[in-house]
């Protein structure tokens, strides 16, 4: 099933909660998201037999990988049982999940992955802890992050992937720091632009630290060479180190944007579907599953959505794209 570009549907990222412990600058930052800020209702995000219905759904249609992510995912209770319900639908051969860590500990990992869970990702934008203490902003150290990935790859959850977001005057004095912790552990560290989700991060070009920049400075301390992408859509482009001691990732989804290749689709935590990062708008599908439609009508749905999908906000990122309303990255996940 393809879209308008001929991308096909083969991924889904289910956003599994809204909230978050963390008030990290470039995401939720706690001037806006304070202690009055009204989250969703626990009646109106889907329940896990409503989500695992419709990965089914998608699954029929093509889609093989599932990640789930948040807002902060292991937030919500026995996280794990919805993996292993996922892990049961046909054609679905790889489920992963991003988490800032800090409820990861080794009997989480270890239910994780005994339920079907393959692959976790990490975010950790700092060593130092007063860099990633102000990033985060609710003082959480990144030691026990670095825990948390001990705890993951101690389950089997290996490789682990790290996913650093670089902000200009920020944290770019990092960037050798963390190349330089995970180099031959065997973990996968990735550099990610900071990217204008959503519309209340205070969002600038000046801020992006681009994947070229941050690759020229591991390369003059760490040389590098070019891997092949693994799949199809693969949006991090692959390096590893030439004295073997293991690979980087760099998604540049500002500077070099890969729209072209975009084969994934959204549902956020209280059931729209979003066909882009960057959308404004969703489409409800907990209004269908909850109405009584039957999973063709689902399915139809779904396929009306994805072949008339044309997204390419990326490629077009002007002054005015900017500005169109966007939803706000936690409601959708990363």
């Amino acid at each position: 099933m393809n879209d308008r570009y001929q991308r096909p549907l083969h991924d889904l990222r289910i956003s599994v909660i809204d909230r978050c412990n963390f008030r990290c600058v470039y995401c939720m930052p706690k001037e806006v998201y304070g202690q009055a800020f009204q989250f969703l209702p626990r009646a109106e995000l889907l329940t896990f037999e409503e989500i695992t219905r419709i990965a089914t759904v998608f699954a029929r249609l093509g889609v093989k990988k599932i990640r789930l992510t948040g807002g902060e995912p292991l937030i919500r209770r026995d996280i794990e049982h919805l993996v292993a319900q996922l892990a049961a639908i046909p054609g679905i051969d790889d489920i992963a999940m991003t988490t800032n860590g800090s409820l990861l500990t080794l009997e989480k990992a270890t239910q994780l992955r005994a339920a079907g869970l393959k692959r976790i990702t990490v975010s950790l934008d700092a060593l130092d802890e007063t860099i990633f203490q102000a990033i985060n902003d609710v003082g959480y150290p990144a030691a026990r992050v670095l825990q948390a990935i001990d705890h993951a790859a101690a389950a089997g959850l290996n490789p682990v992937k790290v996913n650093m977001v670089v902000k200009r005057g920020v944290n770019e004095s990092q960037i050798i720091p963390m190349a330089e912790y995970f180099r031959g552990t065997g973990h996968v560290l990735r550099f990610i632009e900071y990217m204008d989700v959503g519309t209340l991060n205070g969002w600038r070009l000046d801020d992006v630290v681009s994947a070229e920049e941050i690759l020229t400075v591991i390369d003059r301390q760490f040389p590098l060479e070019p891997l092949p992408p693994r799949q199809p859509g693969e949006v991090a482009r692959r390096f590893r180190y030439r004295d073997g001691r293991g690979e980087i990732g760099l998604i540049a989804s500002v500077t070099q944007p890969f729209c072209r290749h975009c084969n994934r689709a959204r549902l956020a935590a209280d059931g729209q579907l979003y066909t882009c990062l960057f959308n404004g708008t969703g489409h409800d599908l907990k209004a269908l599953v909850r109405s009584g439609a039957s999973d063709e009508e689902l399915a139809d749905t779904i396929r009306q959505i994805w072949t008339v999908r044309q997204d390419r906000y990326s490629e077009l990122r002007t002054q005015e794209t900017r500005n169109l309303p966007k939803v706000e990255m936690f409601r959708m996940g990363g």
